[in-house]
């Protein structure tokens, strides 16, 4: 019984360091692109929390309410969701 749970110990011992390695591994295969689209999804996930929360829209704010500048903005936020969704479908796809 004790060698059963010792080995139980020992084998949980290890997983966090494979979840650091592949945490590690993943973040420094993230291209430039990558990093663009999550910054610009984590800009807009906190524009839309103020709009939710506040009704207080920044880029309206910042670039003017639905100006062609803000409306550049907005695409762009929308781009990087479509781009996030196409990476995310081959990060699944190469697990699979």
């Amino acid at each position: 019984m004790e060698a059963i749970h010792s080995r139980n110990i020992t084998e949980r011992r290890h997983i966090p360091e494979r979840r650091a390695n592949m945490r590690a591994a993943t973040a420094s295969r993230m291209s430039a692109a990558d990093w663009t689209a999550m910054t610009l999804l984590i800009i807009g996930g906190l524009n839309w929390g103020l709009v939710g929360l506040f009704k207080f829209d920044l880029v309206a704010a910042l670039f003017g309410e639905m100006s062609l500048l803000s409306r550049i903005v907005y695409t762009v936020v929308g781009l990087s969701a479509l781009y996030s969704i196409y990476t995310s479908s081959k990060v699944v796809r190469q697990r699979s």
